[in-house]
Parts: structure tokens; sequence; C-alpha cells
């Protein structure tokens, strides 16, 4: 069931008191190197570096005073679980967060930080999810899913609800896709707020399971997700992917040579930080720049924490 308009609205009312309006940012040199105009919603900028902190926060603001005073769990490696501990942080709610063993130490660090109480887990997901559901039990604790719950996605579209307040004649929306709760967000968005505009994501190759789900009309999976884009590595959800079959455009996939050199230029042309992610729906309109010669595009940058010390240039 595709939500309503005035739930994106609902949502946007709540957020907007704890996020930032993110800029919009755009270059001349990029303009003419792509024959279009595009418009880079910098979500970077987001309070704990990514569009996360929007859906954490719309979730944890429709829990009841009970359900509040037990807190929330997740289990992240990354950037969902410094969305949820900040969120909760703010909003007085205390924080459980199942991390990876695996899960790089600046990360764990940011989560404890916004006083997450950290749980580590073995990687796999079975692991991770085993983990927070005993903290669940434990605690009566709320779980908070990153991608595939409709209080994150309607918070998540906040994000692109700004950008077509800013420029509503925009004629497509590109997006990373991972989880998917961003593109369904996005999707949503530009459904109810665009004018005559699409939306697209951007995968990589290695790790496509939302193209082929999107073309085979059911949930595809990896057996492996070896991609510089870390924050692609999940899969779609039965929340978001009826979302993303029914208003998504098209996915368009990206080698990991070309996320690469689309962060450096980002990087270079903009002067801002962004992770590997937000490179790849970048990297697919520079793919695929015929297609959208003489058009108005918004990219969604949809985060900036990056490792300084591993970074691939």
């Amino acid at each position: 069931m595709i939500p309503a308009k005035a739930d994106i609205e609902a949502a946007y009312a709540r957020v907007k008191p704890y996020v930032h309006r993110t800029p919009v940012l755009t270059s001349s040199l990029i303009n003419k190197h792509i024959n279009a105009e595009v418009f880079f919603k910098c979500e970077n900028f987001q309070k704990m570096g990514a569009f996360k902190m929007r859906g954490a926060v719309n979730a944890i603001l429709q829990l009841s005073e009970e359900e509040r005073k037990a807190g929330v769990v997740t289990h992240s490696s990354g950037n969902f679980a410094q969305a949820v501990a900040l969120a909760a942080r703010t909003l007085g709610v205390q924080a459980y967060i199942v991390m990876p063993s695996n899960a790089p130490g600046v990360k764990k660090e940011a989560v404890k930080g916004y006083g997450g109480i950290i749980t580590e887990s073995l990687p796999s997901l079975e692991d991770r999810e085993r983990a927070a559901e005993e903290i669940k039990r434990e605690t009566g604790a709320t779980f908070l899913h990153p991608s595939n719950q409709m209080e994150v996605i309607l918070g998540n579209a906040t994000a692109t609800l700004e950008l077509l307040e800013s420029h509503p004649d925009l004629d497509t929306v590109i997006t990373p896709v991972g989880g998917g709760g961003l593109l369904a967000g996005t999707a949503l968005a530009v459904h109810y707020f665009g004018n005559r505009c699409t939306t697209i994501a951007g995968e990589p190759f290695a790790a496509d399971d939302a193209y082929r789900s999107f073309h085979a009309g059911q949930i595809e999976t990896n057996t492996t997700a070896i991609t510089i884009a870390d924050g692609l590595r999940t899969q779609l959800g039965s929340v978001n992917f009826p979302i993303i079959k029914e208003l998504v455009t098209d996915i368009l996939r990206v080698e990991e040579a070309e996320i690469v050199d689309s962060m450096r230029y980002l990087w270079e042309r903009l002067k801002i930080v962004i992770e590997p992610s937000s490179a790849v729906p970048f990297a697919a309109l520079l793919r695929h720049k015929e297609q959208f010669r003489n058009k108005k595009i918004g990219i969604l940058l949809s985060g900036g924490n990056v490792s300084l010390s591993q970074l691939p240039f």
C-alpha cells in the first residue's frame, strides 16, 4: 500500500525541528560536462553525516511514552547506528545498538559518543538479528529497521521533499539504492511533489540485487556484495519493495572504478566530503549522460561518513 501525500507532510512537520535543511549545490563545470543541470542535495551535511537521521527521528517521535521509556534497538554497522543513537539522545530515549565485530572502530566510537549502548555480534545478518531480538526481549525496547519500516521511509522522503521545494521543475531525481529505504522515500516524494519528475537509482554491479529484483518483480539476494559502496551491501525489504516496483522508473548499474572516479570528481569539483555510496548516483549519471542531456537532474548525496585514512584515491 502506497502511503498518502499527507503522511510525508506529517513526517516533515515532525522531523523539521530536529534535522538540518541541507543545502543544494551546483557546479557550472559539472553542468557543462554532463550537458544538463545537476542539483546536489547534500545530506552529507545532515546531523551525524547522513540522511538516516531523518528516518530515525521520525520513527522515534511516533513511539508512545511507555515505548520511549523502554528505549529503541537496531542493528547496523554504520550510518543508521549513528542516526538512532543521536536521534534517541536528542529525544531523551535510550538506544541499544548491535554492531558487527568487524564494524569500523571510528563508527563504534561515534555511536558511543552519541550515548548508544553497543552490543557486538558476529558479522552475519542472522547473528545481528538474533542479538537485537535478545535485547528487545530483555529490555522491552522497540526495534527500528534501517530501511524496511514505513516510519523510517517517510522520514527519508523529507530530503527529496526539500529538494523539490527548492527546485520544483526537476525532470529526474537519482539516488543510491542498498536496503531501499532512501529510494522508496525518494520515489514517494517525487510522486507527490514532483512535476512530471521520475525517480531513478544507481547501484553497483557488484551488489545489484535491487536491479535484479526490479526487473524480476520479486526480491532477489546477493551471494556476495564486495563493493566499495559499503552502505549499499544490504537488500530490499517487504515494505519498501512494493513502493519501488510501483514508483521507480529505472535502476542503473555502475562499475567499482566508476564509483571511485565519481567520488574523487565530486570531492575535487564541489569541495565536499562524500562517502562511496553517495557517489553511485552521480556515477550512474556519468555512465548514461546521453540519456539525461538537457535535463534538470537532482542527485541525493546520501552521506559523508568516510574514513579519511582509507580513501580509495
